[in-house]
Formats: structure tokens, sequence, C-alpha cells
């Protein structure tokens, strides 16, 4: 079975190159790396024609700075695998765990996998309350739309069949992705499964992104997706 990875990458140099090898050294045997950098200014782009030439699969380059969604989209489009996960490039989440992640799927017991950061004993960085109370928020809300059970809904680890993720037309070019596909999920005859994860999270010092406005974007799309559709 083929796994293919979407990578989406916006001014991550530092830590692209380690993530990539990490993603190869992963114990799936067949996985297809897919990078769409998102107009990346910091010499991210530079790595594509010097140190990742060989180990990347595709690598698509935007013509603008779209967003996480955007960029998803068109990872999604090229993937040929049997099975696409969504892999951020900054080194939060661990490929050493795409087997336990894609376990459900590959036994056919599920058609989609979450990767909760909230269940489970693997190792969690503890960092800010706030983006915690936020998060639980966030997928409460969501779950009260939906009605799924999940912990975990903005988290970047989501597994799903390819033909299922590439059936669906994907509007969001930022952060509101996360919601807006599970609301769209939710809606087919599909089995979602959860399964927990560890968590190295990074401090807003340390490159990351995701800000208050997003959660306020994330808040819409709830009842975009959910209630307007």
């Amino acid at each position: 079975m083929k796994l293919s990875v979407i990578i989406p990458v916006y001014n991550e140099v530092s830590t692209l190159e380690e993530l990539v090898a990490a993603v190869r050294k992963s114990p799936v045997e067949n996985i297809e790396i897919i990078i769409v950098d998102d107009f990346s200014t910091d010499g991210s782009r530079e790595l594509y024609k010097g140190k990742l030439k060989d180990s990347v699969d595709q690598i698509v380059l935007q013509e603008r700075n779209y967003g996480k969604g955007a960029a998803l989209r068109k990872g999604f489009a090229s993937a040929t695998g049997d099975i696409v996960i969504v892999q951020d490039a900054d080194l939060e989440y661990d490929p050493n765990e795409y087997p336990k992640i894609i376990k459900p799927i590959v036994d056919d017991k599920a058609d989609v996998v979450y990767g909760s950061r909230f269940m489970g004993g693997g190792p969690h960085r503890v960092v800010y309350f706030w983006h915690y109370v936020g998060n639980q928020m966030l997928t409460l809300m969501s779950n009260m739309f939906t009605n799924i059970n999940l912990t975990d809904m903005e988290t970047c680890y989501k597994a799903f069949r390819r033909e299922i993720i590439q059936s669906i037309s994907i509007e969001e070019n930022r952060f509101g992705f996360e919601p807006e596909i599970t609301a769209k999920l939710s809606k087919m005859n599909i089995r979602i499964y959860e399964i927990g994860i560890s968590y190295y999270g990074r401090t807003y010092d340390e490159g990351k992104k995701i800000g208050w406005k997003d959660g306020v974007r994330a808040v819409w799309c709830i009842l975009k997706y959910n209630l307007f559709r």
C-alpha cells in the first residue's frame, strides 16, 4: 500500500531538511513525498534544487502565498498513493507514527483517521494553555454541529483514503481547512477513527504561525460548512 505524504511549506528552511529525512526513515516502505511550497522567501526553495532534489517525489511551487488550505488542495490533487496524510514541516509531529495512524485504514476498519494530540500516552510538550482551551472550544463546537465525537479537530495528522479526499472540493485557503474538511467528512457515509499521537509543539519564537485570527475564522467555518451548505 502506497502512502502519499503532503507537506505544505511556508518559510520552514530551518526544519525542512530534517523533516524530509524523518519522513523517508519512517516505518512505511512505499512513501510518496509531495511538497507544496506556499511562496517561501527564507531559502526553502533553494533546498529543492539542492539537498532535497533526490529526496522528494513532487514539488509544487505556488506563485504567491495563498495559505495552508490552498497548498493542501494542490497536494491532494497531485497524490497517487492509496492513503494520503498531511505532514506539517515544523517537526511538531513525528513521522514514525505513520504506521499506527494508517493502520485502521490498512485493516479496512476506517476511511479517515485523525491523530489526536489529546489521547494516548505519547509525549506532549507543554506550551500554551490558551491554545489548548481554544482548540478544545473549537473541537466541541465542531462536534456539536457534526455530531461526531472528536477530541482534536485541529490536528495536523489526518489520513484519508485517496479517493475520499480527492472527491472533496476544498474552499478554504488558510487554517479554515480543518473545520471545513471535518464538516464535509461528517456528511459522507464513511468511517472516521481517531488515534492518540505524540506532539512536540513549537513556541512563536520557534516559528509557530497560527494565531487568534485563525481561531475566529475557524468559528465562522464551523458555522458556514455545517449550517449554510
